[in-house]
């Protein structure tokens, strides 16, 4: 079938089935041709991070974005993918009211799942000191608004807490707690420090939990079978492939400058015809085709 008409994304349905009867591996995409190569690779859902969608625009991780742009990117990516998206958005871009859009605007733009923290505006990269965070009952109201905002009742809430780096892990498991009885769908717990932690998080938050493996942070880098091990149900890479495209790029620009040809790394390049085939070029003029045809006079 056509690229054109079977790229449905499946959506929330789709990402509650995942988190029910299998594990959800989610990598970090920031636009629509890296989605198509998660997907190609065979993942099961697709991540976009606020972090990757401002680092994209080069822009810091500090809430320099607007829900426009976040929604707009999201939307990008459900149009040319089938895979569930699960979308960062920060702090929910404002207060209560800015969350009931927000969920809203998420939806229409094809995402599967959102989570949304319980830090001060603006926020910081969960992985980096100085961060802080609102009232316990401040982020509760996000969370009933968010779950009460939604109009698919299987889009997912995340609630994602950055408690643990600021007040410690037994704030960080309590609220939890109250997340989950706000509402929330599942917890996001960010920046544990061990695999003890991460254990400690699964004994005694009785909710679905995902698991952030970002690199160079706090975390270490457990794997998809240790966490599906120690009972979490998630876990996102959300800036592997964007910090190896910026090493690549940024090694391809130094190497082109010196030499002044291409001839040198032409194997570290991705071909016409695999980059034709990836975006499925050959299907959408064989519907232009098809299509152009059937408008000729008979």
């Amino acid at each position: 079938m056509s690229v054109l008409r079977d790229n449905i994304n499946s959506g929330p349905a789709e990402l509650r089935r995942i988190l029910k009867n299998d594990f959800c591996v989610a990598p970090g995409v920031f636009n629509g041709i890296s989605a198509i190569l998660a997907e190609k690779a065979g993942f099961n859902a697709l991540y976009l991070s606020g972090s990757g969608v401002a680092g994209n625009m080069g822009l810091p991780d500090l809430s320099a974005t607007t829900l426009t742009e976040v929604a707009e990117e999201a939307r990008r990516i459900t149009a040319v993918t089938r895979s569930p998206l699960i979308v960062d958005v920060d702090t929910g871009f404002g207060e209560t009211i800015n969350v009931i859009r927000t969920v809203r605007e998420m939806e229409h733009s094809g995402a599967s799942a959102i989570h949304m923290e319980d830090q001060v505006l603006p926020k910081r990269c969960g992985h980096l000191n100085g961060k802080r965070i609102v009232p316990e009952d401040d982020m509760v109201l996000k969370i009933k608004a968010a779950v009460s905002a939604r109009k698919n009742k299987d889009f997912i809430i995340i609630a994602r807490t950055d408690a643990r780096s600021v007040n410690g892990m037994d704030d960080a498991i309590e609220r939890s707690r109250q997340y989950i009885r706000a509402g929330a769908d599942m917890i996001f717990t960010e920046a544990l420090e061990s695999r003890s932690e991460f254990e400690r998080f699964a004994a005694e938050v009785k909710a679905p939990l995902l698991a952030n493996m970002t690199e160079f942070g706090k975390s270490p880098l457990l794997s998809v079978a240790d966490l599906r091990e120690i009972g979490y149900r998630a876990v996102i890479f959300p800036l592997t492939a964007f910090r190896a495209m910026l090493k690549t790029v940024e090694s391809v620009y130094s190497d082109l400058m010196q030499s002044g040809t291409q001839k040198g790394f032409m194997d570290r390049l991705m071909t016409r015809s695999e980059y034709y085939s990836a975006i499925g070029y050959d299907q959408y003029e064989k519907e232009d085709r098809e299509l152009a045809g059937s408008s000729l006079p008979s």
